[in-house]
């Protein structure tokens, strides 16, 4: 029944052909087919951009979006595994723009044009969607590709347009002048979850502290500190705290600075206190610019105001404001009525009527602005810091705040309606919901959703040309366009409309959408809802259960339940695992200039999809980052799916040899040895644990138990056992041992199944000859329970252990009987106790003792019996050498004298026994192969061949 196993198999090798039958059988269809009309459990896919080729981190949520839709399967639930392509966006931008050699608008604009620009976008998303098919199947992450949705269809396309006309209708949506993170690269405002995704550590920028003078008394200066020098030449007011208490103290010979009394320590002389004076004395007096572009033609500038955001954490207690530059320095000067105007444009350089540091970029402009400042006598001093600083996530440029038109959502407006949605989802790890996503939602700002680019969902907003009427359309109905219109840009900007006040011309405006709003959006628009696909959206809305990395938390995960809350007043997901970050053995992330990326085909082939699946399951808890190498997975082969295979390998070869049949009638449990008893009553157990661990989204524990599982029934059942297969007569002992290591292996391959989908086929197959594990039936809670006899052999095994070392200290080998061994504790059954002594070579236990105690007295009975067991080591050495089956018999010949012959002669039985061997002859012979040992002091020739 059972076909041979290969004990020296290769996993990568028999994951393709697993691969090719699967495909061969339409195994993944035949899963869904299996279960349709079933209850839906319903699994989200973050769809990935295809514009570059997969690499080992995308492993990791893989592997986890995959678990769980494989394990409801096996539970009896219609999932559907919905593809999906992310394919707008900077990220898409940016390729191409690398792949023409430009850079940055003017030349997108200039040299290639909007429509060609484009047209290479979308041609780009397709690049590489064959190799993320080719990766998925290859770790055995089954999806629907052939009904793939695409965020670039009209179709999707025209659901984003409803979802944002709604948010219209409830008056969430505006136009607003604010300070947002911008790229001057990539000349577009970033979202407040956008900026979220680029911060790094220990980034370099000045600290400057910089004197401000009094126009009435020129010898005063006020005291600020920043550390964005280029905004500066933008000054246009300084900022103290009304209660706080400042001090005017001496500068040099003859000048005075004024700053915070607890800040005193960024000073570079002991201070001599001239006056004290708080905050609200400070407020109105006016101060030398120190550049002239920021006077104003009209209206007041260059005063100091009260503001509640001034800090005497760090700085000066003052703060110099910028109002273009600063969301707090924008809101402090409308408030008081402060004029300003851009010094900086939007390609991050001085404008031209900045003189000094005019077509400079901001960052180059920070040196010389300083090298000014010093010259004329305004700069106190000069530092360097290390900070954390946001940078474009897409191209790694350094962020500015800018000031400009953007379009936003309104999310502030539902901030309670998102903390409770929030509060309802169940976050793996749970302290992720209060944590970093409870955080952000704390401290939630309006979501800007326009981007100044050119490939992605087009705003559906129409602005009349002459009496700025606003109009947000929903499809391309409305439009007066067909249903399938391209609906990009530039097609999209010559659409106009007439405008219903006044009979003007409606033009769109020319911004597209934040690409995050695109994925956010998939619940619905993955169904072209609400024109259609209504059925399948409220069948397939919220989620059962969606899974990405942490950096997703204020990336998809916030854009999910951003929208959804808007819309449907609910949360897009009941469940998510937030995963950590791969990283590399030093705790690094991945990347090119640290030559520490590791491709994920390099480590299919290597150790097998299997194994890396595996290794994120249990090397780490989640939300951990995952320290992955070679060795790590060069580890985890050996340690845990080696042994698994060679349990495996070690059942079919004797149920082979016995013609083992697993539909004969079943022993009784209750009349099995007690090693079967035991294994049965944990394989309960594990049954039980994995099935209410994935239950509760925890894929750790399950593995792990598993993991432990496999380790108990290779080094504890099968080593105990092995003397009931090798017996020649087949009785019911014997039959119950296959029985139960039958079902412990097939057992253990459904429970795999959603883990390891290669090799728990492979096992599964060859076991049961059915079909895949994969069409399977999750296994059910099994009806051997026995925690007296798990506790039991628990004790003996830690009994096992202390005996063990006690015969190390002592340096005696296990082969060597002793007479006895005292140990603490009650006595154990006889059945277990046995096991005991056999494991200890002791000839009997006591129990009740203080201490672990051996008796080491070693008679010459003692010492003869530790010679056979010698000699038997010595002939199974023989038999590896000469590469025998484990089953093969064998004739032995032998050549000793003194204790070794003594040894031989009276333990033979054993020894044959033990070693397969038909006879057991004193004496060489030609036709034997043999070796000359040393043995305990002693010199034995040993002799064997086949029989």
């Amino acid at each position: 029944m059972f076909e041979k196993v290969d004990q020296k198999v290769s996993f990568p090798d028999q994951e393709k052909q697993l691969m090719a039958r699967w495909k061969e059988e339409k195994t993944f269809q035949q899963s869904l087919d299996l279960r349709a009309g079933k209850p839906r459990f319903v699994f989200y896919e973050g769809p990935p951009t295809a514009n570059g080729k997969p690499a080992t981190h995308h492993i990791l949520a893989r592997a986890f979006k995959d678990l769980f839709p494989r394990y409801k399967t096996m539970k009896g639930f219609y999932v559907e595994r919905k593809a999906g392509w992310d394919t707008h966006g900077l990220p898409v931008e940016i390729e191409i723009e690398k792949k023409l050699g430009i850079s940055g608008k003017f030349e997108i604009e200039n040299e290639i044009g909007v429509e060609r620009f484009n047209e290479l976008s979308r041609a780009s998303v397709y690049e590489y969607v064959s190799d993320w098919v080719a990766f998925s199947e290859r770790m055995g992450f089954w999806l629907d590709y052939d009904n793939a949705y695409w965020t670039l269809t009209p179709d999707y396309i025209q659901s984003v347009w409803w979802a944002l006309s709604e948010m219209w209708k409830q008056g969430l949506v505006y136009k607003g002048f604010r300070v947002a993170p911008y790229c001057p690269r990539c000349a577009t405002p970033l979202s407040s979850h956008e900026l979220a995704q680029g911060y790094k550590d220990n980034v370099p920028d000045p600290s400057v502290y910089v004197r401000f003078r009094l126009k009435k008394d020129p010898k005063t200066a006020i005291l600020a500190w920043t550390t964005t020098p280029w905004t500066l030449p933008g000054n246009v007011a300084l900022a103290v705290k009304n209660d706080v208490d400042y001090i005017k103290v001496k500068d040099g010979d003859e000048g005075f600075l004024i700053l915070a009394e607890s800040r005193l320590e960024v000073l570079t002389e002991s201070p001599v206190v001239v006056e004290r004076m708080k905050g609200r004395d400070l407020v109105g007096l006016e101060y030398e610019p120190l550049y002239p572009y920021s006077i104003p033609s009209e209206g007041k500038a260059h005063y100091v105001v009260d503001a509640d955001f001034v800090s005497t954490e760090e700085g000066t207690g003052v703060v110099h404001t910028s109002a273009l530059y600063g969301v707090d320095d924008l809101r402090l000067c409308q408030e008081k009525g402060i004029p300003f105007k851009h010094t900086v444009g939007l390609d991050g350089k001085f404008l031209p009527y900045v003189e000094k540091f005019a077509g400079l970029h901001v960052k180059e402009a920070d040196p010389v602005i300083i090298d000014d400042l010093e010259a004329r006598g305004l700069l106190y001093k000069s530092e360097t810091i290390l900070h954390t600083y946001p940078f474009c996530w897409r191209c790694s440029t350094p962020l500015i705040y800018y000031a400009l038109d953007s379009w936003y959502v309104r999310t502030t407006e539902r901030k309670a309606e998102l903390l409770a949605n929030n509060a309802a989802t169940n976050w793996v790890p749970a302290h992720i919901k209060t944590g970093r996503m409870g955080d952000w939602l704390e401290n939630n700002v309006d979501w800007a959703i326009s981007r100044s680019r050119y490939w992605g969902t087009p705003l559906p907003f129409w602005v009349c040309e002459s009496c700025e009427e606003q109009r947000c359309v929903s499809s391309s109905e409305e439009l007066g366009l067909k249903e399938d219109t391209d609906l990009h840009r530039p097609f999209i900007d010559t659409v106009t409309l007439p405008c219903a006040t006044c009979g003007g011309v409606m033009k769109r405006v020319p911004e597209v959408l934040d690409t995050w709003f695109d994925s956010g959006s998939m619940p619905f628009a993955q169904r072209g809802y609400p024109r259609h696909g209504e059925k399948e959206f409220k069948e397939t809305f919220p989620a059962d259960f969606i899974s990405e990395a942490m950096d997703q938390t204020r990336g998809w995960f916030y854009s999910l339940l951003a929208i959804s809350t808007l819309l449907f007043k609910q949360n897009a997901y009941r469940n998510v695992i937030c995963l950590g970050l791969v990283v590399d053995p030093k705790g690094r992330k991945a990347s090119k200039s640290r030559g520490n990326v590791m491709d994920p085909n390099f480590l299919f082939d290597n150790f097998g999809a299997d194994a890396v699946r595996w290794f994120y399951y249990t090397s780490t808890q989640v939300g951990e980052n995952y320290r992955t190498s070679p060795e790590a997975l060069r580890e985890t082969v050996q340690q845990f799916f080696i042994p698994l295979w060679n349990c495996y390998s070690f059942f079919v070869t004797y149920a082979r040899l016995d013609s083992f049949d697993p539909a004969q009638p079943a022993v009784p449990v209750a009349k099995r040895h007690v090693l079967d008893r035991w294994l049965l009553s944990k394989l309960s157990a594990l049954v039980g644990g994995v099935s209410s661990g994935l239950d509760g989204y925890d894929a750790n524990e399950p593995a792990r138990r598993i993991q432990r599982f496999v380790d108990d029934l290779s080094n504890w059942y099968i080593r105990r056992s092995r003397r009931r297969f090798w017996k020649s007569q087949s009785d019911s002992d014997k039959l119950a041992a296959y029985q139960t290591l039958y079902e412990a292996l097939r057992t253990v391959s459904q429970l795999m199944a959603p883990f390891t989908p290669f090799i728990s086929d492979a096992i599964y197959r060859n076991l049961s000859n059915e079909e895949s594990v994969h069409l399977s039936d999750f296994p059910a809670p099994l009806p051997y329970h026995d925690p007296q006899v798990e506790s039991d052999m628990a004790r003996a095994r830690q009994a096992v252990e202390a005996g063990l070392s006690a015969r190390d200290a002592a340096r005696l080998k296990v082969r060597q009987p002793l007479a006895s061994i005292a140990l603490p504790g009650e006595a154990l059954p006889e059945d277990i106790a046995a096991i005991v002594r056999e494991e200890l070579n002791v000839k009997a236990l006591v129990f009740g003792a203080p201490e672990v105690k051996l008796d080491t007295e070693i008679t010459e009975d003692l010492k003869l019996e530790g010679l056979a067991r010698e000699v038997v080591r010595a002939i199974q050495d023989r038999r590896k050498k000469l590469g025998l089956n484990v089953e093969d018999r064998i004739d032995t010949r032998y050549e000793a004298d003194g204790m070794l012959l003594r040894a031989i002669q009276r333990h033979g039985d054993y020894i044959k026994s033990e070693t397969l061997s038909v006879t057991l002859e004193h004496g060489r012979a030609e036709d034997f192969k043999g070796e000359q040992l040393m043995i305990e002091g002693e010199q034995i020739w040993i002799g064997l061949k086949r029989k």
